[in-house]
């Protein structure tokens, strides 16, 4: 058993490199793929031999994901808020280091998970009783944290701007009978903007400094995760982005200390999901979800075979990230770097097109446009987080 646990982790953890790459690609197409042929696949494979796939997969794409969100600018659900510092740093000669303080983020943050596991697990049972009381708490959370974001720039207007121009597109579109919407809207809104910005100023990247030390605080964006991400323990409106956005607030993280915070956030909201399943029997992700169709809710002994599989598929993934990410940007120092801001467009139009169809790339292409708008106002993208942060207001008002 313990040869067939090990041959399915490698292979989630191979799954997991191929999504991550992928700009579009998603483990929730994977997770689809086992869960509608599920009566199939658990009669001739063992359902914890799925689980240890799935779970070492689905960590890996939270680390390898980061590559193209820095690299080339195609960020997904989670990775959307990376690509401006991330680019910025790339162009600095710092492109290996971006990206290796996003995986370094990850990998810390799995042992936070361990540790937040029993007073979570406290935490969970207060909360059954006390749901509706915070649920009340979130929209006026959310206000002010969106407030805050706003009226913290200079451009005060411009920020009130793009934050409700993205807002609304948000609304609009998450309300369409569309598969997967935030693909065409995150893509559009942080992905393709900055492509097509990026190939119009003809930006090039710069001999790279791999072995350059950069020096992060680390304390201030681990306590912020760790206030934060266990929201999404139990609100499932509640994106990584939005985390992110309001850890920030309470981080105050320049650039380097941003992208450490959102790669712990982005691995505890994968990895809490695991836990809510297993608490409170919620599923916060496709991945968890798959997990319950295929057994229901994990006992204690596949539980903690879901957090040792998540610790040795993290710490793998950790040395796979440092070791893509110099073989990209040898390609990337090497090649013309429009060329590649095309072949990036192009892909981000194919996989829309493929995951939500016609409609979803004229998503795309107005998301793209908003998203560009909202750039040349010169305020922070993170205003572009109206696009999530004011539906998820609206949902907990209505609720």
């Amino acid at each position: 058993m313990l040869i067939e646990i090990i041959l399915f982790l490698c292979f989630g953890v191979l799954v997991g490199i191929f999504t991550g790459l992928i700009p579009g690609v998603h483990i929730n197409m994977i997770g689809t793929l086992i869960a509608s042929s599920s009566l199939f696949i658990l009669a001739a494979i063992n359902p914890i031999y799925l689980i240890v796939f799935i779970v070492s997969m689905s960590i890996t794409h939270v680390f390898i994901d980061f590559i193209p969100s820095i690299f080339l600018g195609a960020p997904e659900s989670g990775t959307e808020l990376s690509v401006l510092p991330g680019h910025e740093m790339l162009k600095q000669g710092l492109g290996f280091q971006a990206v290796n303080l996003a995986a370094l983020g990850c990998l810390i943050g799995l042992f936070i998970f361990v540790l937040m596991i029993f007073p979570l697990s406290l935490i969970a049972k207060a909360f059954s009783g006390a749901g509706t009381t915070v649920q009340k708490i979130i929209p006026i959370v959310l206000i002010l944290v969106s407030l805050n974001v706003v009226f913290s720039e200079k451009r005060k207007f411009s920020a009130l701007l793009a934050f409700a121009l993205s807002g609304i597109l948000g609304l609009i579109v998450l309300n369409l009978d569309l598969k997967e919407p935030l693909v065409p809207l995150l893509t559009g809104l942080f992905g393709a903007s900055s492509v097509l910005l990026s190939i119009k100023s003809k930006t090039k990247i710069g001999k790279q400094s791999p072995n350059k030390k950069v020096k992060v605080k680390k304390l201030k964006p681990i306590l912020a995760s760790t206030i934060f991400s266990p929201l999404s323990l139990f609100f499932p409106a509640l994106s990584s982005g939005q985390i992110a956005v309001m850890g920030n607030r309470f981080a105050k993280a320049d650039k380097k200390e941003f992208l450490f915070m959102l790669g712990v956030i982005n691995i505890l909201a994968m990895s809490f999901s695991f836990l809510a399943l297993f608490l409170i029997s919620k599923t916060r992700t496709g991945s968890a979800a798959v997990i319950k169709e295929l057994i229901g809710v994990p006992e204690i002994n596949v539980f903690v075979l879901i957090v040792l599989v998540a610790l040795i598929s993290g710490v793998a993934s950790f040395f796979i990230v440092k070791f893509l990410s110099k073989k990209f940007l040898l390609i990337l120092e090497k090649a013309n770097y429009t060329k590649v801001s095309y072949s990036v467009l192009v892909i981000m139009s194919i996989v829309t097109l493929f995951i939500s169809g016609f409609f979803g790339f004229l998503v795309l292409l107005i998301s793209a446009a908003t998203g560009i708008y909202c750039i040349m106002l010169g305020v922070s993208r993170i205003n572009m987080m109206g696009c999530l942060l004011l539906p998820t207001i609206v949902f907990y008002l209505m609720i």
